[in-house]
């Protein structure tokens, strides 16, 4: 494994600019996830730490070496792509060996069948290994493509969006083994996505990028509790944060210069109002087993907060919600703190 530097990295296509001056450090070992929409420069910042794309400014380091400018297959790194891109004539075992067969890398057959059959038992496809790839399930065939990557030990695993094909119960199970392998390796992994869960549960650091910008970068709960913007807070949390007009709930203590106040679903309290008469009235129930979501109106704004299964709010109640450590914003959208 090895670290990577990309410093000043900047990349356009025609006058679309997909990459900004991108300053981003990954250590020796650790799963950084680049998290944003569609159009951010996430698959293009992979694409030029792997080589298919060459920067019009900035340089990439790779294990302390310059590989600006070095060919795709001299970079020692790992492609998992978004679909299985499996070679459907070949079986399982073929598909694991074939990196290990390559010119620059061939290895003797007998040290092949070691490490396929190791990593074939990590990724838990060891039973299929006989089986054509076109004969594997949707979950199966994302096993052997990462698999396939795992079986070379490279300096660095790029991984583009690997699960967002699959179902929301293969996309859980492959999560966590995604990060029992990485962790067990040590790997050096660095992965892209817009789910907000694959984020929060893999990452070590997440890198939230917004039209080619690394907006902020830092621990999933740095990112989540301390967002720098509107922005970042708006990626992480299901549902959505609420953003909240000053004086539209009852604001204490809010800092001056605040224009917009920040509150996730588990930073609102909210109880029946005595009277009747209260600060919003509940439009729905959501029920999700363990918890609910309340929506519900303040004024003309439609806001959702958390509560417990056993309080018993019913739709049409009159309530009243009062904030608990929320965030506030200035008026270009920027986290003051308070």
């Amino acid at each position: 494994m090895a670290d990577v530097f990309l410093n000043g990295v900047s990349k356009a296509f025609d006058d679309h600019q997909a990459v900004a001056n991108l300053d981003l450090k990954i250590a020796d070992g650790e799963f950084v996830v680049l998290l944003g929409p569609t159009g951010a420069g996430k698959t293009t910042t992979l694409r030029l730490v792997a080589g298919l794309e060459k920067p019009d400014s900035g340089s990439i380091e790779i294990g302390g070496h310059d590989a600006t400018r070095l060919e795709p297959a001299e970079r020692d790194v790992a492609f998992v792509f978004q679909q299985y891109s499996l070679y459907p004539h070949l079986s399982v075992y073929e598909n694991l060996a074939f990196p290990l067969r390559s010119p620059a890398r061939r290895m003797p057959d007998d040290q092949i069948r070691r490490r396929v059959e190791e990593v074939a038992r990590m990724v838990r496809i060891h039973h299929k290994l006989d089986n054509r790839s076109t004969k594997l399930s949707g979950g199966e065939m994302q096993r052997v493509a990462i698999g396939r990557a795992l079986v070379r030990k490279p300096a660095i695993y790029l991984m583009d969006e690997p699960l967002s094909s699959l179902d929301a119960k293969l996309r859980a199970e492959l999560r966590l083994e995604l990060k029992r392998i990485q962790a067990e390796l040590g790997s050096t992994v660095l992965y892209v996505t817009h789910d907000q869960i694959e984020a929060m549960t893999m990452a070590d650091r997440i890198g939230i990028l917004a039209d080619g910008l690394l907006v902020q970068i830092g621990s999933p709960r740095a990112i989540y509790m301390e967002p720098a913007n509107l922005h970042v807070a708006a990626r992480l949390g299901q549902p959505a944060i609420n953003l909240i007009p000053v004086g539209l709930l009852p604001d204490a203590a809010v800092p001056t210069g605040t224009k917009t106040i920040g509150a996730r679903t588990e930073h609102l309290t909210i109880e029946k109002s005595a009277n009747g008469h209260g600060d919003g009235t509940i439009d729905w129930v959501e029920h999700l087993g363990d918890q609910n979501h309340l929506h519900l109106t303040v004024k003309d704004r439609k806001l959702i907060t958390l509560t417990d299964t056993d309080t018993p709010f019913r739709k049409g109640d009159a309530v009243t919600v009062r904030y608990r450590a929320p965030l506030f914003f200035d008026g270009a959208g920027n986290r003051i703190s308070g």
